[in-house]
């Protein structure tokens, strides 16, 4: 039996037809074809060479980072920015029963857990709790990790803090950016990085002096993700005796309520960062 391919069940196909029909459509619209090819091309070709976005979270004990930028950083990860989470050490001293060694066994593997659960990178720093070296090797050595992993933004412990880790890292931070970004520098191995910009997390210990500059809001499935995520850390769900987790839920819905957000993370900048120009007044 010899079926006839063109009116099978009924239907007909005019490959003719339709190719006419299509050479009409072409011709009125060509130039708007031909500008969306190129769109397209440019597009392809800008996305190629663009690099990819990355954060580079620094803080003093394993878990300071994951609380008070763990939220922005979940978030970003789900947009395709890679994130680096370095823990300058891993707190290991901070828990009332359990001994150093073991406890810094546990935090390394929480550690580790939480990054997997927000789909960063981590690195954990040479350096003992409580003895973090306000020192020049600290300094090259956070700035050949800078050179290593050429973030476009780096996030740290605001300067003031009751914890002098924090503040000694903070202050590391800052002159390790420097350092990264110059070349001829002694001990730090690397090729330069420059454009880096810096900004500090907000956290209980590190209040003196802080002031909410920047507000970026977290939508809730990243929220909700990095509170699971963080709740691995068994001193964040309160077991040395302050209930993290849930303060930081709460300052995030207090910094969202303020930025019209429905949670939202804030951060400070260097003065001299506190600047708009305009050409005109909006």
């Amino acid at each position: 039996m010899r079926v006839d391919h063109k009116r099978a069940g009924g239907f007909r196909h005019d490959s003719s037809s339709a190719s006419t029909s299509l050479s009409h459509w072409m011709a009125p619209n060509l130039a708007f074809v031909l500008t969306l090819l190129a769109q397209c091309m440019v597009s392809g070709i800008l996305a190629a060479q663009t690099p990819p976005r990355t954060i580079l979270a620094i803080g003093a004990h394993a878990g300071d980072v994951e609380l008070t930028m763990g939220p922005l950083l979940t978030a970003e990860r789900a947009r395709g920015t890679r994130v680096v989470i370095l823990d300058l050490t891993l707190g290991e001293r901070g828990h009332p029963t359990l001994s150093v060694e073991q406890y810094g066994a546990q935090k390394r593997r929480e550690a580790t857990e939480v990054a997997a659960a927000i789909g960063a990178e981590l690195e954990i720093g040479p350096y003992q709790d409580a003895e973090i070296p306000n020192d020049e090797p600290a300094r090259r050595w956070v700035a050949a990790v800078i050179r290593r992993v050429r973030p476009t933004l780096v996030l740290t412990h605001w300067k003031e803090s009751m914890h002098r880790d924090h503040s000694a890292t903070s202050a590391i931070v800052r002159d390790a950016v420097l350092l990264a970004a110059l070349p001829g520098i002694s001990g730090v191995a690397g090729q330069p990085h420059r454009g880096v910009s810096v900004w500090y997390a907000e956290n209980w210990e590190d209040a003196t002096g802080f002031a909410p500059y920047v507000y970026v809001g977290v939508d809730s499935a990243s929220w909700s993700r990095w509170r699971t995520a963080v709740s691995k850390f068994e001193f964040a769900r309160g077991a040395t005796g302050f209930p993290y987790v849930e303060y930081y839920d709460a300052l995030g819905r207090v910094r969202g309520i303020e930025a019209r957000k429905g949670h939202a993370v804030a951060f400070d900048t260097e003065p001299y960062g506190k600047r708009r120009v305009l050409d005109a007044v909006p």
